[in-house]
């Protein structure tokens, strides 16, 4: 007990109320960074290797199942449990999030729930060094001291949300001022009697080098078509990893021109059209934006300098006359 009490006190001295804490932290923190390695490293269960051997189970996987899996991260696999949301709805929703930002990769939930953890890690560590390696501490009281050790931590948990949230926000806006272009692209290429599939694979390409994020979701849809999968389900999906309102009208009316048989040209025309009305009235609502918004600036930058011109000779008149 006596090692024990002159240990807190020599912590306690030296890095203030919360040494003992500190410390214990940082040897929690290196414990599991030490037993990461272990764990990803970790043997075979060796009842599983007996019931494989009794059953004539062979050790790899057949080359097909191999093939359709070859995307996934074996490592990451191993901490599925622990990088994945238990609720299946919760799942659904980050999955939704993160294709929406463009990772559309099978483990991206699970690199996603990694960086997060990685990054709170590296700022905890990076806040606990600059508290009591550096000695900025020092002159810190036990507020800002617990401020400056968790803050970093905190910050890099939510950094890959925010640039999550950033990314959908970008590709959304890209997606919808290109929208009406590839419109137009497709309609001239339904009109010169390509199939939507073709026109499809045509549009994807030449919208490459202005609207990537777009065409990406073109070539997506070409390749599901390609793979024979149902039309009616490729373009919904379209509407739901783009997350745009036009995306989806746009799908709801080629679905419902190929369901009554009218003319899907016409259909295109009649949109593309409506598309381009959209832009401008999105354009026009962006300029009449701009004046209110001014008004603040103006005000904060003309206002004050006027007050000064006008009030500052009276002010300074009373002023001289108080003093005398």
């Amino acid at each position: 007990m006596e090692i024990l009490t002159q240990i807190n006190d020599f912590l306690t001295s030296h890095l203030g109320d919360f040494g003992p804490l500190i410390v214990v932290g940082i040897l929690g923190m290196f414990m599991i960074l030490l037993t990461i390695p272990a764990m990803l490293n970790q043997p075979e269960d060796p009842l599983k290797k007996l019931k494989r051997s009794q059953t004539g189970e062979p050790k790899k996987k057949p080359q097909k199942e191999r093939l359709r899996q070859g995307g996934r991260n074996e490592q990451l696999e191993k901490f599925a449990n622990f990088l994945e949301p238990k609720d299946a709805d919760e799942l659904s929703a980050i999955q939704l999030k993160l294709t929406q930002a463009g990772y559309q990769s099978k483990d991206a939930v699970r690199m996603f729930h990694f960086a997060q953890f990685a990054l709170g890690i590296i700022g905890l560590l990076g806040g606990v060094v600059y508290v009591t390696v550096l000695g900025a501490g020092d002159a810190m009281d036990t507020q800002q001291m617990v401020m400056y050790t968790i803050g970093p931590g905190g910050a890099g948990y939510m950094l890959p949300k925010y640039w999550v949230n950033r990314r959908v926000q970008s590709r959304t806006e890209e997606i919808t001022a290109g929208f009406p272009d590839s419109l137009d692209m497709m309609l001239v290429c339904v009109e010169a009697g390509q199939s939507l599939d073709q026109s499809i694979v045509r549009v994807a390409r030449e919208l490459r080098a202005s609207y990537p994020a777009l065409a990406d979701e073109f070539e997506v849809v070409a390749y599901e078509m390609k793979a024979g999968k149902d039309k009616d389900k490729v373009l919904r999906d379209m509407g739901t990893r783009c997350g745009v309102q036009d995306v989806s009208s746009f799908v709801t009316v080629l679905i419902q021109s190929a369901q009554f048989g009218t003319s899907i040209a016409e259909a295109l025309r009649v949109y593309a059209g409506e598309m381009r009305d959209k832009r401008v009235m999105r354009a026009e609502e962006a300029a009449n934006k701009l004046p209110t918004k001014m008004t603040l600036a103006t005000m904060m930058l003309t206002v004050p300098p006027l007050l000064i011109i006008l009030v500052g000779p009276s002010a300074n008149n009373i002023a001289n006359l108080g003093s005398m």
